[in-house]
């Protein structure tokens, strides 16, 4: 039985008018022809939260469908990736969909813009969907502020974040180090110097306060930073893989090298995103 469904006014309002009511319906689906949309900026997923949503949909069921758009024989999510997940983790084998008609390019606009309005993606995962819709979409700061009720100041320092060494951005997506801490780092141009006044940070439960303190006197000490600079390995050439990889398999990259050793780490986040990497390795 079909039966019509709002979308909530935040997602509404990113929809086009020219869709007309009856995609708008409501509709049951089979879970396995539903799969995420690889362009979703949210890439960790918090397991108790979910089995938290498991709970409450056993409970209560699905009380607001999961959006997607027919791709063949499959479904796209658009907005709802965490019901999808918890109906799953219950092993439900039918869940309700809301089938909109969209573009793969307005597909990609609403899921980025959809998330950064629901304030619930952690600054990194932020600062990605950012740079991802002004290049996608040739969009300036100032233009993607007015998208997503930011302003421009407020895009450019969380993009800013994507300058921070890779185990500092780990840091900051874990909730160990703040963002105003972040920030902070920043000011330090060496990957490896960062890392540790991030650790320290970590360590001494140093408060931002004290970190700006701390980062003001090691600047001072200039000379010792430039020998330890010189010292330090350049990692470029190391970073160029790591991106490379990421964009290959869509989740986050460690790269460790020690002395022309070292080790790759592939991360996920659940049973599907494991396999989803070992089916593009074909394994």
């Amino acid at each position: 039985m079909i039966r019509k469904s709002g979308l909530g006014k935040g997602l509404g309002s990113l929809i086009t008018e020219n869709h007309t009511e009856s995609e708008n319906n409501t509709v049951s689906v089979s879970i396995n022809d539903i799969k995420p949309n690889e362009n979703q900026p949210r890439k960790y997923f918090d397991t108790d939260k979910i089995s938290k949503l498991a709970e409450s949909i056993k409970e209560y069921g699905i009380i607001q469908p999961i959006v997607v758009v027919k791709e063949g024989d499959v479904y796209t999510i658009v907005a709802g990736e965490r019901r999808w997940r918890a109906a799953k983790l219950l092993g439900l084998k039918e869940v309700p969909v809301v089938i909109m008609g969209l573009t793969k390019k307005e597909l990609l606009e609403i899921s980025l813009i959809e998330n950064l309005q629901r304030e619930d993606l952690n600054p990194i995962e932020e600062a990605i969907a950012y740079k991802q819709l002004i290049n996608d979409f040739h969009l300036t700061q100032e233009e993607l502020g007015k998208k997503v009720g930011k302003s421009r100041a407020v895009i450019t320092n969380c993009i800013r974040l994507l300058n921070l060494d890779n185990r500092v951005q780990s840091y900051l997506i874990d909730g160990v180090i703040s963002e105003g801490h972040a920030r902070l780092l920043l000011s330090i141009e060496n990957f490896d110097i960062q890392y540790q006044v991030a650790q320290k940070i970590i360590d001494d439960n140093l408060t931002v306060r004290d970190t700006e303190k701390y980062i003001k006197n090691l600047q001072k000490q200039k000379n010792n930073i430039s020998q330890l600079d010189k010292a330090l390995t350049n990692n470029s050439y190391l970073d160029d893989i790591k991106n490379r990889l990421e964009g290959k398999f869509g989740t986050k990259i460690i790269v460790k090298d020690k002395n022309n050793k070292g080790k790759i780490e592939i991360e996920y986040y659940s049973n599907e995103d494991l396999q989803r990497i070992l089916d593009i390795i074909e394994i």
